[in-house]
């Protein structure tokens, strides 16, 4: 009897050189949460805790042809999209989602590093609403994310959950609004056309949070992959998030990386 292949996850993202965030975060987090990490990359970032200091973009036929050698061959289960710094690398990402027929689907639409240095040209801003948002299954902004996608400041919880039912009108099936932003609880909303869900976590007293929303996304990814739905997969995304920022150690001079091994330093190594 043949053996069930392990779930695939793929990451279509770019590389952070300081393994905190992009693909080598995305892989991590599948590592960890049980699922087999394939990867596209967008980018190559020269990026550390405190910067990102030079972006070189991989051509547009070189990241169909990732994608197209990754599915063909090994299949994958869920997909995620992280930098994505061009309008055209945008639609070629979405072409190859269309083409491959990939519904689940995590976009996290990211724009600014966690250091303040743009990621996201503003010309492509139209492309990912146009292009990409109705291809996803959950997508998740982060709050100056979102304000850009709505066009307005939001700052009371009305506001906050108004812009989540504008950015399903664009088309994802359901958006997960961060509140890392915010005063207060790290307290996130997940919001699906119908019904809000509020995931709920202390803020802990620590800059070690590169990588968080590259993080986040990934999980979910994960959880999908696993065939798990979307509330439950943004709820386990959740507490290993939390568990991941609360269990970080100080790395570097400026923003240091959340623990993505956590999960698996808890399970003894049998040899």
């Amino acid at each position: 009897m043949q053996q069930q292949q392990r779930p695939v996850a793929m990451t279509i993202a770019g590389s952070d050189s300081g393994g905190g965030a992009g693909i080598q975060a995305d892989l991590k987090t599948f590592q960890a949460l049980g699922v087999y990490g394939a990867s596209t990359l967008t980018a190559v970032t020269a990026q550390n805790t405190v910067a990102v200091t030079a972006v070189h973009e991989i051509p547009t036929d070189l990241i169909a042809a990732q994608v197209d050698a990754v599915v063909s061959d090994i299949g994958v289960d869920a997909a995620k999209t992280g930098m994505l710094s061009s309008a055209a690398i945008i639609s070629t990402v979405a072409d190859r989602m269309r083409h491959w027929r990939i519904e689940r689907l995590v976009v996290d639409p990211v724009m600014v590093a966690k250091s303040g240095d743009r990621l996201l040209r503003p010309d492509a801003v139209e492309a990912l609403v146009r292009e990409l948002l109705p291809l996803a299954m959950v997508l998740t902004p982060n709050v100056p994310e979102a304000e850009v996608l709505v066009g307005h400041t939001l700052e009371t919880d009305e506001e906050f959950r108004q812009a989540a039912r504008e950015i399903v009108a664009m088309g994802p099936r359901s958006v997960v609004m961060k509140g890392g932003h915010r005063a207060g609880d790290a307290t996130d909303i997940l919001f699906d056309g119908h019904e809000f869900v509020v995931f709920e976590s202390e803020r802990f007293d620590t800059k070690n949070t590169h990588g968080t929303g590259c993080t986040l996304s990934s999980a979910i990814a994960a959880g999908l992959a696993r065939g798990l739905s979307v509330h439950e997969s943004v709820g386990e995304a959740k507490r290993y998030v939390t568990e991941a920022i609360r269990r970080s150690q100080p790395l570097g001079q400026g923003h240091g990386p959340v623990a993505h091994d956590w999960l698996l330093a808890r399970q003894p190594l049998h040899v």
